[in-house]
């Protein structure tokens, strides 16, 4: 019984991860067409910032199955 509290432990970690991930980014994303569309000169300094924060959304799903895998070393 145990595992099984394990298995639905972990698939929820990583789906919520992904869900998070993904709604993070889309965000991020969206934002910086938005302000390309409104001033096109500052294209280069928003696709910076743009990628600085992919990659700190992106951390923490990454972090999150980190997380996972570590209860499942333990636990399971």
């Amino acid at each position: 019984m145990e595992v099984m509290g394990v298995a639905i432990a972990m698939g929820l970690i990583f789906g919520l991860a992904a869900l998070g991930g993904a709604f993070g980014a889309s965000n991020v994303i969206s934002k910086t067409i938005e302000g390309v569309a409104r001033q096109p000169e500052a294209r280069g300094n928003l696709m910076g910032i743009m990628f600085l924060g992919m990659g700190l959304v992106e951390a923490i799903p990454i972090i999150a199955v980190a997380v996972g895998f570590i209860l499942m070393g333990r636990l399971g």
